[in-house]
């Protein structure tokens, strides 16, 4: 390891964001993340200069985003998500899609390349992001919160496919025919996931649960593992080796340990919220070209833009063509808000142009600045519509809402 120093300077802000967190929560609930990403910047080269790269950071910052994503895919209950809401959501994001590329390719001179990028960040949900927000309000279990979960799972899942497609380097027919052969291969994974396990499994899994041989977590980081292996061997994104890595573990541990699967999910969101994942905030946040937005003024002018795009790209269609169940103004807007609310695929998406060379920093850095504000707006005022409607409704709680533990996200 080239530079310790960094890493230890990482994980005492990782400490750090939580605290501040808590100590600003009782004015202004603020998500943990921009915390983290804040304090990185800080720390960055544009600012104090005292954080330093090297394989190891750059490692565990990437094992922080693929475990962000595999947990978002563990997220996703088929029998909540399937049927007309899976319909609606897919439909909301194929329509954000063409809005966002007919809106970049007007930003960018009719520069395909380039809206590509940009108009694939503007489609994506910060899944992730969202799912704490909601769980520790309360109002995840239920209808609202199992809507919210399929538009946010398909904002998810279509940028990554997005991505496989567009940003693989070969032409579509050719990363058409990959990813078939790779949703092939993953379809043989799910059948043999939905498979009973042996006896031995499950008395395994209980034994070593409470030990230090945690069968079951090492399991589910293999799953991890593998899947991650077999996206680069099929040269696609580690992305979508996450995800699919996520939907296998929920797989497995309903179908073989239903009852050990909460605890098994502690374990795994320990690793990954405890240590990987504000891992990866805090070196997007060293990451974060600070000078090249403030540098000649316009990337600075386009983060209002990107941010009502985000609204008007993402939210508008989900507003549009949420559940007909979903009743009354403000939870389908609440519904559009969170489907807005984007981060880590921007990152994702904004790197790969830059690396590509097909964006400037200026604009990736106005994207990442417009997504950082979108996961500290947009949550905070889906909520305050959220009780608007509950108070105009009489008292009567949106659906899908339990008794709140309060909103300290």
């Amino acid at each position: 390891m080239e530079h310790p120093g960094t890493l230890v300077l990482i994980m005492a802000l990782a400490v750090l964001a939580p605290l501040l967190g808590y100590a600003t929560g009782r004015w202004l609930p603020v998500p943990v993340v921009i915390f983290e990403i804040v304090l990185g910047v800080l720390v960055g080269p544009d600012v104090l200069g005292w954080a330093h790269h090297d394989q190891v950071i750059d490692a565990l910052s990437d094992l922080g985003l693929s475990m962000l994503i595999f947990l978002a895919g563990y997220e996703i209950k088929f029998a909540e998500v399937r049927g007309d809401t899976l319909r609606r959501a897919g439909g909301a994001w194929v329509l954000s899609f063409a809005a966002g590329l007919g809106v970049a390719l007007l930003l960018s001179g009719a520069d395909l390349a380039k809206s590509l990028v940009i108009g694939t960040a503007l489609t994506s949900t910060a899944l992730g992001a969202v799912l704490p927000i909601l769980r520790d309000s309360g109002r995840l279990e239920g209808r609202f919160g199992s809507v919210v979960l399929a538009f946010g799972s398909v904002g998810e899942f279509g940028p990554i496919i997005a991505m496989a497609l567009l940003f693989s380097g070969r032409s579509p027919g050719a990363a058409s025919a990959v990813l078939a052969v790779f949703a092939v291969v993953t379809a043989g994974a799910v059948f043999w996931a939905m498979r009973p396990r042996p006896p031995w499994f499950a008395r395994i899994v209980a034994v070593t649960l409470h030990s230090s041989g945690q069968f079951a977590v090492r399991f589910v980081m293999l799953l991890l593992a593998g899947m991650l292996g077999l996206a680069h061997v099929f040269g696609l994104d580690t992305l979508l080796g996450a995800f699919a890595a996520g939907l296998l573990t929920r797989l497995v541990l309903q179908g073989s340990v239903p009852e050990s699967g909460d605890a098994i999910l502690e374990r795994v969101e320990a690793i990954g919220f405890g240590f990987l994942v504000p891992f990866f905030y805090v070196v997007t946040g060293i990451d974060f070209d600070l000078a090249a937005l403030l540098d000649d003024g316009r990337p600075l002018l386009l983060l209002p833009v990107f941010l009502l795009l985000f609204l008007l790209v993402r939210g508008v269609p989900a507003y549009l063509l949420a559940p007909r169940d979903l009743t009354g103004r403000a939870p389908r807007a609440a519904l559009g808000l969170f489907a807005s609310t984007c981060l880590p695929l921007v990152v994702a998406i904004t790197a790969i142009g830059l690396d590509e060379k097909v964006i400037g920093s200026g604009e990736a850095a106005a994207l990442v600045a417009a997504a950082m504000v979108s996961v500290l707006v947009f949550p905070l005022l889906a909520f305050r519509l959220l009780r608007r409607g509950e108070e105009d409704g009489g008292g009567r709680s949106v659906p899908g809402r339990a008794a709140e533990s309060g909103e300290a996200w």
